[in-house]
């Protein structure tokens, strides 16, 4: 598979990347067994980059990552962690975690963004991931703490950069506003942009990709199906966009644009993976997959790619914005 640079640094990652959180339980179990298939799938497949984090699954996804990984060469791939939320111990525990993921609630996060927070943070993933290093490290969701994240989280992650002990540095977020700030404002070298560059949703043209652009940063993709309305070849009524129900005109939206998709010989899905690359700032496009039937689907569809002309045909027909560019 073809790989990209972060720029500036000397991170290289696959243009898909797996994303963890599913493998932590998010919405429903995932058995350990599919866990680690899909991992292994994903490498089988080429994927050499995985993004996880603490928040998932209260530290499972982190110990899955860490164990189907073990017995590959650390040189060959490369993993992204977060910080911003320690893992502490829940004093009262409910039996099961309050935010999406099916796992017992014995830990509970606590926000935390200042210098002593992201060491303790780092050091608690290296222990539960098992592994000696990590090669990007985003601070996870700052919405509400954004003096605290660009005053003290960046900076110390900018020295441990420096220092040669992390590849790369950023901010993942589901907004792009603040993404934008903290790609024009701090030592960020990327940035996880989270369903604001999508077949429904190009509001990061107006911030993010022009930023990062304009300062030679990168830009990781995810939440690509927009949670789920983008990823089957018809959309129906039912199914989510943005963690929610999707109004009727957004699926309507969705299948018009599917309806364009088919016509050139392609799919809704495909195009949704393929899409976040018409921006040059974007590497990598990293989806959440539970099992290896998910990896080997969506792999396959990253590399049927799409014709060109349906970004024409999108943009003529107002189903994507005109200065929306095409894919390379």
């Amino acid at each position: 598979m073809r790989t990209r640079k972060i720029t500036n640094t000397t991170v290289e990652v696959t243009e898909l990347g797996f994303g963890a959180s599913v493998i932590g339980n998010l919405y429903r179990v995932t058995p350990a067994q599919d866990a680690a298939a899909a991992i292994e799938a994903a490498w089988d497949s080429g994927i050499r980059y995985f993004d996880t984090a603490p928040h998932y699954g209260l530290g499972l996804s982190e110990q899955r990552l860490g164990a189907a990984l073990r017995d590959h060469p650390r040189e060959q791939y490369v993993v992204s962690s977060k910080v911003g939320r320690l893992l502490v111990p829940n004093e009262q525990p409910r039996g099961v975690d309050s935010e999406g993921f099916v796992v017992r609630d014995d830990l509970r996060r606590q926000w935390d963004f200042s210098r002593d927070g992201v060491l303790r943070s780092i050091d608690a993933t290296l222990e539960r991931t098992g592994l000696d290093r990590l090669d990007v490290v985003y601070v996870h969701d700052p919405d509400a703490h954004w003096g605290q994240a660009a005053e003290e989280a960046l900076p110390t992650l900018a020295d441990l950069r420096d220092q040669g002990v992390i590849g790369a540095i950023g901010t993942g977020m589901n907004q792009s506003a603040m993404l934008a700030r903290f790609l024009r404002e701090t030592a960020a070298d990327v940035v996880m942009l989270a369903g604001r560059y999508t077949l429904l949703d190009q509001s990061a043209l107006d911030d993010v990709l022009p930023a990062a652009r304009e300062h030679g940063k990168s830009v990781v993709a995810v939440g690509v199906f927009n949670s789920g309305l983008l990823s089957r070849d018809r959309p129906a009524p039912g199914m989510k966009y943005d963690y929610k129900d999707a109004p009727p005109d957004l699926v309507a939206r969705a299948l018009a644009i599917a309806e364009v998709c088919e016509r050139h010989g392609t799919t809704l899905p495909a195009a949704a993976i393929a899409f976040p690359f018409s921006h040059p700032s974007t590497v990598n496009v990293t989806l959440g997959m539970r099992d290896r039937e998910q990896v080997s689907r969506n792999v396959e569809l990253h590399r049927r790619g799409v014709p060109e002309g349906l970004w024409d045909d999108l943009r003529a027909q107002g189903l994507i914005r005109p200065d929306v560019p095409t894919p390379r």
